[in-house]
């Protein structure tokens, strides 16, 4: 009898998620917030629900008698759902509602790697007044990155010097996260560049994917408003040309230094932990540590995944990864299809795929979209993500922006992303920033 492997969760990285899902050979069972059209065509059985209605989601498992869940958004993480499916007795490869504070309550990661004096921490400070926001900025001698303490999707966190241009500016936002949720973190800016790393956590152990950058910024040339994420890269070094050769094992010695100090304090974290951090002159920084796939960042290790994806579900819920996952060593870019005006005033239309965009290359995958695989609707959010696997970067990127003739309507999508002068460019930026530090570069 196929395995039931139940995902909840509707948007691009579900839908990777789901394809890696039956690519196992399980039957995939899916709770989804919107009417994926590639999810649905996955699925054996799927529901459409609220995702945080956790008590529909959990009912919806346990009638259909599945083996294991899997969560994506990191929302529902933030509910009793992971909790209720274990009390009921099924499994679920992704971290318990204490486990998922790591990411929903940035005070606990901090607060976190300070009392186990894990490497890579910022200067901070919680606020619960105005006057102790007043009185940060007073104590602080640098800029600052203000931050609601809660999940924002990426959309929540300023920067002084970026979407923050004064300190009066920052001060101003401060105090506006601060009447709205009662609490604000306020944090030193960091220079450098960013990079994401994500890793199967059983609860004890880790088990490394490559690393990979995503660019949030709405424009080309890193500007204009944060939004979800505009595309991704990942090389077939399994790190960056812009990195520092000494990044990927600081980045990887402070995950496992997590996973071991949240295990220690009785809160084991099981499921895929992703470590947003910065290279920068001080070493590697943690910027945030969230608690399941990076979007669109884990569409890219995905694609890579040789290993058998359910068979890694259930030893991280055994508690018994089995040594390091295979992944296949090419580079990846991706880039987003989003509507006009995403990340400030969306206008929400319709596209359509020509069929010769699935000879091209490529994989589609489908986020915040309806309609069926060729004619779609979109709404406020992002559409597509179109991903293409090569040798090097630039390559891949170029297979991407070919492809991309064969979508038609009104939509934007930034094509700097991957290409090779954007790379020299970060190269050049970090030569300069880090100094003597040694780079592994693939530029083809």
């Amino acid at each position: 009898m196929t395995e039931k492997v139940m995902l909840v969760g509707s948007g691009g990285r579900e839908d990777a998620i789901a394809r890696a899902i039956t690519r196992s050979g399980a039957t995939l069972i899916s709770a989804i917030g919107h009417e994926n059209p590639s999810i649905k065509s996955l699925s054996s059985k799927y529901v459409i629900a609220n995702e945080l209605d956790y008590r529909k989601i959990e009912e919806f498992a346990v009638d259909n008698s599945v083996d294991i869940v899997f969560i994506g958004p990191d929302p529902v993480l933030d509910t009793p759902l992971v909790n209720n499916l274990l009390k009921r007795g099924i499994p679920v490869a992704s971290p318990t509602m204490e486990a998922a504070r790591i990411e929903t309550s940035k005070m606990f990661m901090r607060e976190l790697m300070k009392r186990h004096n894990i490497p890579g921490n910022l200067d901070f400070k919680e606020c619960f007044s105005e006057e102790e926001v007043n009185e940060a900025f007073r104590s602080l001698d640098h800029d600052v990155a203000v931050k609601p303490i809660g999940l924002t999707g990426g959309k929540g966190v300023k920067v002084m010097g970026e979407q923050l241009k004064t300190v009066e500016e920052a001060r101003s936002y401060a105090l506006e996260v601060l009447r709205r949720d009662g609490v604000v973190l306020i944090e030193e800016k960091m220079v450098g560049e960013e990079f994401s790393l994500q890793a199967f956590v059983d609860g004890k152990n880790a088990s490394f994917m490559p690393i990979v950058q995503d660019y949030k910024r709405a424009y080309e040339g890193d500007t204009g408003p944060n939004t979800g994420g505009m595309g991704s890269i990942s090389d077939s070094t399994f790190t960056l040309p812009f990195l520092s050769d000494r990044a990927p094992e600081e980045a990887r010695h402070i995950i496992i230094d997590i996973v071991r100090s949240m295990n220690s304090e009785n809160t084991p974290f099981k499921g895929v932990m992703y470590g947003q951090f910065m290279d920068t002159p001080r070493g590697v920084k943690v910027i945030e540590i969230n608690a399941r796939f990076a979007d669109p960042e884990g569409i890219n290790v995905l694609s890579l995944l040789k290993s058998d994806f359910v068979e890694t579900l259930h030893q991280i819920y055994d508690g018994n990864l089995q040594g390091d996952k295979i992944f296949e060593k090419k580079a990846t870019v991706l880039k987003y299809i989003v509507p006009v005006g995403y990340g400030s005033d969306p206008k929400p239309g319709e596209i359509e795929l020509d069929r010769e965009i699935f000879q091209n290359g490529v994989d589609v995958l489908y986020a915040s979209v309806s309609g069926d695989m060729y004619r779609l609707k979109q709404t406020t959010s992002r559409s597509l993500a179109i991903i293409a696997k090569a040798e090097s970067i630039p390559e891949a990127s170029d297979i991407v922006d070919s492809s991309i003739a064969h979508v038609k309507g009104n939509y934007y999508v930034r094509k700097d992303i991957g290409r090779s002068e954007f790379i020299e460019s970060k190269i050049r930026k970090s030569m300069a920033l880090l100094g003597d530090e040694k780079f592994t570069r693939i530029q083809r």
